[in-house]
């Protein structure tokens, strides 16, 4: 039996408190840029690993329409190896205060981290948001960040990037995954953070397979939980590939940009990207086509 059709995004979106600034992404999402500052990152890894490099290719993403710049230390595919905190740290704070002294007033800067130390030195060079793998599971991150303004994206991940594509199972993904937002969401408003600041991630490709990660997009409206803005990140991930039955990573850019339009409909505000114009252009065009009126009936 085919599955049953995906149903439209219809629950309220509330506002994403960063630095108290609140974002009304209800009808205009944002994109997040992404800088890795890896040598072993599945699809850059290695060319942007000085600060000014980083910078560099941080300021090409702002001037495509990147609203946030997600600057990460360590790499989080499958089977990366661990980065200790004290190496991390020597490659994303630079970057952060490179960027933090040349980027736009209204851009935003993340570190992609789950370490405390390195979530706190990033904050004290310009961050704007943690973007947490491990969901803010560790207390100490959310300490680090209950000290601050910053915007939290809390994200799902089954097991952990060395082993969290060994044997990923689930008795119904989009049902445990809402479970784990609803528990680490009171998590954190028990230490203190407000829940306004949070956006939520279901970790498309993180302990997932093509068919978790194609069930998790169908049912992004099921993934709202107290009305936090939804981040999907799929670009250039290696389900595309198997779906279209290629090793290619560059054949991955377009049905990326496909995905940001699919799961902006689905109701994501939020897209993680490697490259900005294309799918800028594709979030502000479905979002045209969301909030068009509709035509006047004929007299």
């Amino acid at each position: 039996m085919p599955p049953a059709p995906a149903r439209p995004n219809t629950q309220q979106t509330g506002p994403w408190r960063i630095g108290g600034t609140s974002h009304d992404l209800s009808h205009r999402g944002m994109v997040m840029g992404i800088v890795n500052l890896t040598p072993d990152s599945f699809s850059d890894g290695g060319q942007f690993i000085s600060a000014g490099a980083a910078a560099k290719r941080a300021l090409e993403l702002e001037s495509e329409g990147a609203q946030i710049i997600d600057f990460g230390g360590e790499s989080t595919r499958p089977g990366a190896a661990a980065v200790a905190a004290a190496e991390e740290r020597r490659r994303v704070v630079p970057a952060v205060e490179r960027f933090a002294a040349l980027r736009a007033p209204d851009t935003l800067i993340s570190a992609d981290t789950s370490k405390p130390d390195v979530a706190a030195a990033a904050l004290a060079a310009g961050a704007d948001i943690l973007n947490d793998v491990t969901g803010f599971t560790n207390p100490a991150m959310r300490a680090a960040a209950a000290t601050s303004g910053c915007g939290l994206v809390l994200m799902h991940m089954q097991g952990d990037p060395r082993t969290m594509q060994e044997a990923p199972r689930y008795r119904d993904v989009v049902a445990e995954v809402r479970g784990f937002f609803e528990r680490q969401l009171a998590a954190c408003r028990a230490d203190g953070i407000d829940l306004e600041r949070v956006a939520l991630d279901p970790g498309i490709g993180f302990g997932k397979t093509p068919e978790h990660n194609l069930a998790l997009l169908r049912g992004l409206p099921d993934l709202r939980v107290a009305g936090r803005p939804l981040l999907v990140g799929v670009s250039r991930k290696s389900f595309i590939g198997k779906i279209l039955g290629t090793d290619d990573i560059a054949a991955r850019d377009w049905p990326t940009v496909a995905l940001t339009s699919y799961s902006r409909e689905r109701g994501a505000e939020i897209h993680r990207v490697h490259d900005a114009r294309p799918n800028v252009e594709a979030l502000r065009m479905t979002e045209a086509i969301l909030s068009a009126p509709a035509p006047a009936a004929a007299p």
